[in-house]
């Protein structure tokens, strides 16, 4: 009884560590010992049984002989005389059950019967796995961290009882994950699935943003508001294009909420990643233009539909906070467009020319008695523009500002627009 006690909590502990229902264990448990006894006993494969109970903990293995009143040839008979020592009841023709024992199978048997139930494990596991996230592929879900590991940086989460790992690179840079904290993580695959499935997960995939937003605001989840495009710098910086399809629903406004309480859910998620929202536009120079903020665009010119490249000129007094820290604001206007987008002083910093006309030129319309229904709306509840919201232009333009000793040379910021602008369309 003792050892089959021991027998019991070995199964038990290897169906919760495996996130498996006793029952199910018990079948596979069944079918690797069935396979086993076969081996042990090869002319008895028919008339072996298996009784495994976890309410009475009995765990038992037995021949079903058949009782004759002569010698038998082999264990499936049992002669009557020996029967009725273990049955008094038996007559010939009956049934007698003869107990095997367990500890007498070969060593081969055992370890058949051991490779069985991990294989049975490994494709109840593979099941599981595909069945808990299969649906769940490219969608975002909440998950509880349960330890951070501090050589490399892996992050170990607990989602409806199963680990998953988000690795250093897929972490918010600068983001300091605790064990206890519920963070919510995007699916960026499956791999593996025909064998061990691995759950890929990401805290600094672009789709992110998107389904937190879809979370957030109902708009875009019933499909009302669209999120166009998404380019992003995690931890840093990203831009969203929006549309709406109802010209009585402002997406814009949509994203930001009532006293900005939908962005800041999203940028409280994002550990306090800057957002910026862009209405987007099919006309490419507006959408450009637009791209660019909080940066003041003069001109938009598309040089090349084909290759989709793009000229903007901007005051020269603008042109740190078009490029952006690093090039930053740039490198995500393009990316946010899918243009190569090449920015240039409205004056020459050398000669104080004026930059010359490239064939088209596009400028944004003027303010309408809308925008400025628009800008005491903001006023009213107390919100900034979309763009602004933020970070105001003084701010990016304090943080992108280059050094006195950089300003003394003007040419090197034309080459660093230049150079920003290229990057990104490669």
């Amino acid at each position: 009884m003792n050892k089959n006690n021991s027998f019991f909590e070995a199964l038990a502990l290897l169906g919760e560590e495996n996130s498996v229902d006793t029952e199910v264990l018990i079948e596979k448990v069944k079918s690797a010992m069935l396979k086993a006894a076969r081996k042990a006993y090869p002319h008895s494969e028919e008339n072996i049984r298996v009784e495994i109970d976890p309410v009475t903990k009995k765990f038992e293995m037995f021949i079903e002989q058949e009782v004759i009143d002569d010698y038998p040839i082999d264990e499936n008979e049992i002669n009557i005389d020996v029967a009725r020592t273990i049955d008094p009841n038996a007559y010939v023709g009956g049934k007698i059950l003869k107990e095997i024992d367990i500890s007498k199978f070969g060593r081969m048997a055992a370890l058949s019967a051991k490779q069985s139930i991990k294989g049975d494990l490994r494709e109840i596991n593979r099941e599981q796995m595909l069945s808990r996230f299969g649906s769940k592929e490219h969608e975002c879900i909440t998950a509880k961290v349960t330890q951070v590991e501090p050589g490399r940086g892996t992050v170990t989460v607990l989602y409806e009882g199963t680990e998953l790992y988000l690795f250093r690179n897929e972490q918010i840079p600068g983001e300091n994950l605790e064990e206890g904290m519920s963070v919510k993580v995007y699916i960026t695959g499956i791999t593996n699935k025909n064998k061990k499935p691995v759950v890929k997960i990401s805290r600094t995939h672009k789709d992110l943003v998107k389904r937190l937003f879809e979370i957030e605001v109902p708009e875009i989840y019933d499909g009302i508001v669209e999120i166009k495009s998404i380019s992003r710098e995690a931890g840093s910086r990203t831009k969203i294009a929006v549309w709406s399809k109802d010209p009585n629903v402002d997406a814009v406004g949509a994203c930001i909420g009532a006293k900005s309480s939908r962005i800041t859910a999203v940028v409280n998620e994002l550990n306090g990643e800057k957002i910026d929202i862009i209405p987007y536009s099919e006309v490419p120079e507006e959408f450009i233009t637009r791209a660019l903020a909080p940066a003041e665009v003069l001109r938009t010119v598309i040089t090349s539909e084909e290759e989709k490249t793009c000229v903007v000129i901007v005051p020269n007094n603008q042109l740190s906070l078009a490029i952006g820290n690093k090039g930053q604001n740039a490198k995500l206007a393009a990316k946010l467009t899918g243009f190569r987008i090449d920015i240039k002083p409205q004056f020459d910093t050398v000669t104080g020319e004026e930059a010359p006309e490239i064939k088209a030129d596009f400028r944004l319309p003027e303010k309408t008695a809308e925008t400025d229904a628009d800008d005491e709306l903001f006023a009213e509840t107390d919100e900034m523009p979309a763009e602004d919201m933020l970070m105001t232009a003084d701010e990016e333009t304090a943080e992108t500002t280059q050094p006195a000793e950089e300003t003394a040379a003007p040419e090197a910021d034309e080459n660093a627009a230049e150079a920003a602008a290229a990057s990104d369309g490669e």
